[in-house]
This record gives structure tokens, sequence and C-alpha cells, in this order.
């Protein structure tokens, strides 16, 4: 299959097949499994995807694509191995899957990676791990592998464990990205740490806070609700193992949790 890519919609068709296989092998793909694949593009990970017994659901936001995977996956579609729904990832509804778990594998646009994340970590039916090629320094920053936490470290740490699994050369792209990839698979994913969604909300309304200006200390970027509290901020760190001059980047999950659960509930 040949189309044209969209730089608009984020599109590098990934054509190495020893990376699809590792991406299938990482997610632990059995048969009888669904997997939700976003932008399956011209069907290079979807046909792998097959080809382990799983159930495909795949979501496809350009048009130009529908009926060349349409007709591609023609038997696939009618034994209703696949599902291909034309629709942009950001407005779909997991509670429409109907099995009771599915995981994630995809070669997702870099664009919306963070979007991504959120809406799947976050939504009430949560995917049972998500195997994702992403840009290799997000993967980098989201496992913190430099021991520097960010935002987007945490917010992913909240829900599962993420891991760096390796490293794909922009040149196995068509046409190739400017920077390198690599695949990141977050596994045992689940809202353990928050018992109900007040505690969900609230802790992320701190961690935001506490990462809203990179350079100042955690206590200045959390002055404000350290004072809707009436407590000082030697007395806000007290029970915690957070010194009080340290900024964001280094306090652990475990830190944030006790914050938010010994401090804001």
């Amino acid at each position: 299959m040949s189309i044209a890519q969209k730089k608009s919609l984020g599109q590098h068709f990934l054509r190495a097949q020893s990376v699809l296989n590792t991406m299938c092998t990482t997610a632990e793909i059995k048969p009888g499994d669904t997997v939700v694949e976003i932008g399956p593009g011209t069907g290079t990970l979807t046909t792998t995807l097959l080809n382990t017994g799983a159930t495909v659901i795949a979501l496809e936001k350009d048009h130009r694509l529908i009926p060349v995977l349409t007709q591609h996956f023609a038997i696939a579609l009618a034994e209703k191995k696949l599902i291909l729904k034309e629709k942009d990832v950001l407005e779909f509804n997991p509670l429409d899957i109907s099995t009771t778990s599915y995981k994630i594998v995809a070669n997702i646009p870099y664009y919306i990676t963070g979007a991504i994340l959120e809406k799947f970590l976050s939504a009430k039916k949560q995917p049972v791990t998500m195997t994702l090629l992403v840009q290799k320094e997000v993967a980098r920053r989201i496992v913190a592998r430099d021991g520097k936490e960010s935002l987007l470290s945490i917010s992913v740490k909240a829900y599962g464990e993420p891991q760096y699994i390796k490293t794909v050369s922009r040149n196995l792209f068509s046409p190739p990205p400017k920077v390198d990839s690599a695949i990141l698979h977050i596994k045992n994913i689940s809202k353990k740490n928050f018992s109900d969604e007040t505690k969900e909300k609230k802790f992320f309304q701190l961690v935001k806070a506490g990462f809203g200006h990179k350079r100042k200390m955690l206590k200045n970027n959390i002055a404000t609700l350290i004072q809707e509290y009436g407590l000082t901020s030697e007395e806000f760190f007290t029970d915690t193992n957070i010194n009080i001059s340290s900024r964001a980047e280094d306090v652990p999950l475990s830190q944030w949790i006790i914050l938010a659960e010994k401090k804001f509930n």
C-alpha cells in the first residue's frame, strides 16, 4: 500500500518488522486479547497484531486510509477480528470497548503523546498495558533516566510502571522523523493510588502546582496551597522525607502521594 503521509497528522509509518515484533512481544499479546491500535496507517502493525490471534480495534483519523485498510483487511473485518473505526483517538470513549480488558499497542502521532497518555491512564476504563512508539527523549523523561522527575513522569507513574524498552532509529520510518524514537511500555496500570475521583483531582492539583516553575523550590511553587491550610512550609513537610529546599523534580512519586493524602485530604 502506498499513500502520501500527512505532516499535519504526524504520520511516520514504521517499516521495520523486528520493531513491530518487539512491540507485540513486550505487550505479551495472546490469542483472544483485545488490542486498541491508534493510527494504523497502512496496516503494518495491524497485520502483526492480528497474527497474534488478538482482536484489534483500529482507530484511524485519516479518511484517505479507510478504503485502503478496508480492502487490505477485508477477511479480518468480515471475521470481526479487526474493527476499523474512522475516529480521532481523543474522541474515542474506552467505555465503548465491549470486552472487560484491553491493551494499547500503537505507533502514535508524537504531537499528541501527552494527550493520549492522559486520556487512557485517567480513563474510567483503563487499559491493562500500553506499548507505544514515542519520541526517544519523551520516553527517557517519563522513566526519569536522568534521575529527575517531571510533571509527565509523575503523571504516568501515578497510574502504572513505565519501562524504556528499546531505542528505534529514525531511519526505520517513512518518512524519517527528525528524532529517534523508543518503545515505551507501561504495565500494571490501575488507580490504586486514588480511592476516589476527589483524591485523584487533588493529587494532580498539587503536582501541577509543584511543577509550575521548574527553577523554583517546591515550597514556593505550592505556597498558595500551603497557606490555604494555615500551615508553615516546615509544618507542611513534617512526616515526609522531602527536604524543604527540594525542587519538584527531586521528589519521587511516593512522597507526592504522602503529601496529597496527608496534607490535602
